[in-house]
């Protein structure tokens, strides 16, 4: 019952915030994560959400360029866009900048750029929904909004570390599940999804998206976003 009247407060609270920026924007309140392998030099971007087809506005990537998570009131432009920037050589920071410079809803986003460098920047703007944050270091960002407790970062940003001789698909999945494990989404869980690129362009760019699974609907989207994880290494 008190997680009832929280959802339900905190509803209130989004509803009253929406009027505030722009109405049409996708509420993907969400976790997710950037990452590169130090190894192979791979990237990937990872999320879950309580929202259909997370998937489809979330995660961003081109391989020997970059990643890119935006969420919270998802900017689609910001996938494509910064992608373009870190493209044209700026930093994932310089990229995030120049996105948010002319940006009404900038307090709402919440955004993780990633470069084939593995440099991370990371925006959660100071109107998300509690709880939000972010964690970041070289090589990765994870980043939260609308969670049901504080822990879901610190057990994103642990599950990474100490897993680091777990393969890059595994890893981020595994992420996901600590993220999960910790509280999750206070809405509940519906979709996830798994991109890994390249570390570099090749002549055949329909080869270099490596990894392309997505969960849209489903009761256990982390477990079964794993076990389609598990299918495509078999093939």
């Amino acid at each position: 019952m008190k997680r009832i009247i929280l959802f339900l407060s905190v509803i209130s609270i989004f509803t009253m915030k929406a009027q505030t920026t722009k109405p049409n924007d996708p509420l993907a309140h969400t976790f997710s994560i950037v990452a590169r392998d130090d190894k192979t030099g791979e990237m990937a971007v990872a999320v879950q959400s309580h929202w259909f087809s997370v998937g489809t506005a979330v995660s961003w990537g081109e391989a020997g360029v970059g990643v890119v998570a935006t969420q919270s009131f998802v900017n689609k432009s910001f996938g494509i866009r910064g992608l373009e920037l870190l493209k044209q050589g700026k930093s994932p920071q310089e990229a995030m900048d120049f996105l948010l410079s002319d940006d009404e809803g900038r307090d709402f986003r919440q955004v993780a750029i990633l470069d084939k460098q593995g440099r991370v920047a990371t925006h959660t703007g100071k109107s998300c929904i509690d709880y939000a944050g972010q964690a970041n270091g070289e090589n990765f960002s994870v980043q939260a909004n609308m969670m049901l407790n504080g822990k879901v970062v610190p057990a994103m940003e642990k599950a990474w570390k100490e897993n680091n001789e777990m393969p890059l698909a595994e890893r981020v999945v595994a992420v996901l599940q600590a993220a999960q494990n910790a509280g999750g989404d206070i809405r509940g869980k519906q979709s996830a999804a798994l991109l890994v690129f390249a570390a570099e362009a090749s002549e055949e760019p329909w080869n270099d998206k490596l990894i392309d699974l997505r969960v849209d609907d489903s009761e256990n989207p982390i477990k079964e976003i794993d076990r389609l994880l598990k299918v495509f290494l078999v093939y």
